[in-house]
């Protein structure tokens, strides 16, 4: 096993790895470090799930399996890149494109009816979502803004839309009916095993079974009534007309893999809710699926005229959308992974609640967030600035976040226990003795899900708080609402182990509304605050407050101490940037920024001196602190324009910057040596390095695939300085 491991996954930051990694492994070697590689990517997973249909030079190893298990040993030291969370659109286009490139893996079964598509199916869906973080996560978040970072967000502000208080903007959910005000929590007081079923008048149907708990486990349940939201989304649909604003869905459908899809196609159903009613059996015919979204839809029904004149009649009776992409027409209910909240909802309010309508003009928007759980994060963020004006980079503080998440902690919506209901009854979940645990009355279509926290991640989550607090001296609070099930269950861990610890008066415990205000109000006199999360806010949160502060969550400095010992070092929260890939493709360019695979690289190096006593790596990681603040002290961060700085570029600066911090430093002498002529060859090509990569900028290129895409193809893109690679080697 090598010393790091770093690993393979989708889309930008894949493409900015055929650049970096080859820097990483030439300049790691002379430190005797060595830097491996695990596949987690979308096609990589798809293609170890199959390996009975394909050939045998074809097969893949199942490295997120491998992964998982390395993660609970203490010789875990992981860099984890941010991966596809796929939707059902993205798993069946990459299935596509492995077919087309000779991987004879089955297709999506859409309506599995043999037992081989039922196998299928099942495969196909332990793909979805957030497939990879929950078996990587084996301990909590410890997610905040470098220092280097920040102090540059500081020095080099941001541009902030400007905050009206008679901007119509504002959050709507459901007032009742929804996930928040159905839930129900219990902590268990022994291990036991249990079973989920559907009791009705037809009788009883096991939704799952077998599902074991440990002693402590805070286990919740509840659901969101089909009715109330149908009722919910058309009179905001209504309301969004009356009030002039664009309608725009926010969800999480890729990590919530199962609830958000549904919901999301409840609202495509809504929003063209009379076609749906006039021809519904002629969509049903063609196969239409309203979760796969308007995009999907549309492209069943282009040939069907009728359909297709009342879907433009629809339209043009409804508000305007928020759109994905005016100028090609896609828009917010076109894909469900094309608008994820934690994204969409600080973009919108960076700039101002101003949402691109189909007009290609900015508008107010109604930002529909039908669940209450988290929604109050973004109405009061919204609020505050409607009172206050939009936030100053400049001078503001900063927000830290300390997330439950080990052991797939509040694993909501993506949990293998969250169901739509397929005929009306009681869900009772029944412990092995009988004991029924949670109980909810139920509709056809209602969406149902139960989640839990184990008691080991709850613990170590509230002292490692404790430890960052110390460590910081700033404000730290619990956003935890004592009149939420869920909440009151966590509560009930936190306040005595704060206590224990003579340290109670160092923390606040607020629910996540008041916690919001609280912590803008810290942040704008400058000061500093930890926000202490469950693992959806910790999600919500470590992209809006870095989106205001930094400009951008990619550059986030993400650790996970993991509960056995080892170490997971995540490159921010930055998505895996679809769009970044289709100007590379279109125009030779990469504005990927790699900041934050820069920030992970270093605390890697460090973890890996501390564990295993390798001074040679310490030095390594201190000089990449070094070119992380030369990249961002001289601005070679990648500029979003062709013709200008991409993040090929900014990967020479990075390696030359590392270069001569290892050449100059006096620890080793003989790190200091090997890297001396390194560094002078570097910046006596600097000219020709950079005509180099300025030259190829412009036309399109062919990587191969998009999913997969073919590594020499990828290489001779991400790599076209000959010059920067005889250098590196």
């Amino acid at each position: 096993m090598s010393d790091i491991i770093y690993t393979k996954v989708d889309e930008a930051p894949e493409l900015a790895s055929a650049s970096l990694l080859p820097i990483i492994q030439s300049f790691a070697a002379a430190a005797g470090v060595s830097v491996g590689t695990k596949d987690i990517s979308l096609a990589g997973r798809i293609l170890a799930a199959f390996p009975e249909h394909l050939k045998e030079d074809q097969r893949q190893s199942d490295d997120l399996a491998e992964l998982g298990r390395l993660v609970k040993t203490a010789e875990a030291n992981v860099i984890k890149l941010p991966n596809i969370s796929a939707s059902v659109p993205q798993l069946v286009a990459a299935i596509k494109e492995l077919q087309s490139q000779g991987y004879a893996i089955p297709d999506y079964p859409e309506a599995p009816a043999t037992d081989a598509e039922k196998d299928a199916r099942a495969k196909y869906d332990a793909l979805k979502g957030s497939a990879v973080n929950p078996v990587l996560r084996e301990g909590n978040s410890d997610r905040r803004a470098a220092k280097a970072v920040k102090s540059f967000a500081q020095n080099n502000p941001h541009r902030m839309g400007d905050w009206t208080a008679d901007s119509k903007t504002h959050v709507s959910s459901m007032s009742g009916g929804d996930f928040f005000s159905n839930e129900v929590s219990a902590t268990l007081d022994k291990d036991t095993t249990a079973k989920i079923v559907l009791v009705s008048d037809e009788g009883e149907t096991v939704l799952k079974e077998g599902v074991s708990y440990p002693a402590g486990t805070v286990v919740d349940a509840t659901f969101m009534s089909a009715a109330a939201l149908k009722a919910f989304l058309a009179e905001q649909i209504e309301a969004t007309k009356d009030e002039g604003t664009l309608f725009s869905l926010h969800m999480k459908a890729t990590m919530m893999k199962v609830s958000d899809p549904i919901i999301f196609g409840h609202a495509v159903k809504a929003f063209l809710a009379p076609v749906f009613e006039k021809h519904a059996a002629a969509m049903a015919d063609l196969g239409v699926n309203p979760n796969a979204g308007l995009g999907d839809l549309l492209a069943r029904v282009k040939d069907n005229a009728a359909i297709m004149a009342d879907i433009d009649a629809c339209m043009a009776a409804r508000p305007p959308m928020y759109m994905v992409d005016s100028d090609k027409g896609i828009t917010n209910l076109h894909v469900s992974s094309d608008v994820i909240i934690d994204a969409s909802m600080p973009a919108l309010i960076r700039a101002g609640g101003k949402g691109w309508g189909p007009d290609g003009k900015e508008s107010d928007t109604n930002c529909v967030i039908p669940d209450n759980s988290y929604a109050p994060v973004y109405d009061e963020t919204i609020k505050f600035f409607k009172e206050n004006g939009k936030l100053n980079p400049a001078t503001a503080g900063t927000v830290q976040n300390i997330g439950l998440m080990a052991q797939k902690a509040e694993e909501y919506g993506s949990h293998p226990t969250t169901f739509e209901i397929p005929h009306a009854g009681t869900v009772k979940m029944i412990l092995d003795d009988g004991t029924v645990l949670h109980e909810h009355k139920v509709e056809a279509g209602d969406i149902w899900r139960s989640a839990s926290a184990r008691k080991a991640p709850i613990e170590d989550w509230v002292n490692l708080a404790i430890d960052r607090q110390k460590a910081e001296g700033c404000r730290a609070i619990f956003w935890l609402d004592a009149d939420r099930a869920h909440d009151a269950e966590l509560i009930a861990y936190v306040t005595p182990i704060l206590e224990a610890k003579g340290v109670a008066d160092k923390f606040e415990i607020m629910a996540p509304r008041e916690a919001t205000r609280a912590s803008f109000e810290t942040i704008t006199k400058g000061e500093n605050t930890i926000a202490i999360t469950g693992n959806v806010l910790r999600d919500y949160l470590t992209d809006l407050f870095p989106i205001l502060e930094l400009a951008t969550s990619a550059k986030m400095l993400s650790i996970v101490k993991l509960m056995n010992g080892g170490g997971l070092f995540e490159t921010g929260a930055g998505g895996s940037a679809p769009k970044h890939v289709q100007q590379l493709v279109e125009q030779n360019h990469l504005r990927w920024d790699s900041l934050g695979e820069f920030c992970a690289l270093g605390e890697s190096l460090t973890f890996l001196a501390d564990v295993k006593s390798n001074e040679k790596a310490r030095v390594l990681g201190k000089a990449v602190d070094a070119a992380t603040q030369g990249i961002l002290d001289n601005g070679r961060s990648p500029s979003r324009k062709v013709g200008e700085p991409d993040n090929r570029d900014s990967h020479y600066w990075f390696a030359r910057y590392w270069a001569e911090a290892l050449a100059a430093q006096s620890d080793d002498a003989e790190l200091a040596k090997h890297f001396g002529p390194i560094a002078e060859a570097l910046a006596a090509n600097e000219a020709a390095i950079l005509s180099e990569l300025a030259a190829v900028q412009g036309p399109a290129v062919d990587l191969g695939g998009y999913y997969k895409t073919d590594a020499a193809k990828t290489a001779a893109v991400m790599r076209p300085s000959k010059t920067l690679n005889d250098i590196i080697g």
